[in-house]
């Protein structure tokens, strides 16, 4: 996909909501799950699909299992990164 689109990805762990600057802006919240451990979720819209891989590669270089990755639909007006 070459047109921006928003993203919801979860991830196993705690992300800091400071390092969404490494996550393309991508807003970042914190779950606590019924059996004690933590998921993060990162969501926000994204300018392309290289973007997608470069938040996607950031994780993986964390060391932060993905649980799921979906696209949300495409944004028709990209005008800011939230």
């Amino acid at each position: 996909m070459s047109a921006p689109a928003r993203y919801r990805i979860r991830v196993h762990g705690h992300l800091r909501p400071e390092l969404s600057g490494r996550f393309e802006s991508m807003k970042i919240s914190t779950l606590s799950r019924d059996d004690g451990e933590t998921e993060s979720l990162l969501e926000g819209t994204l300018v392309d699909q290289s973007a997608l891989a470069g938040v996607l590669k950031t994780l993986y270089e964390l060391h932060l299992p993905v649980i799921s990755a979906d696209c949300l639909g495409v944004v028709d007006h990209f005008e800011d990164l939230s």
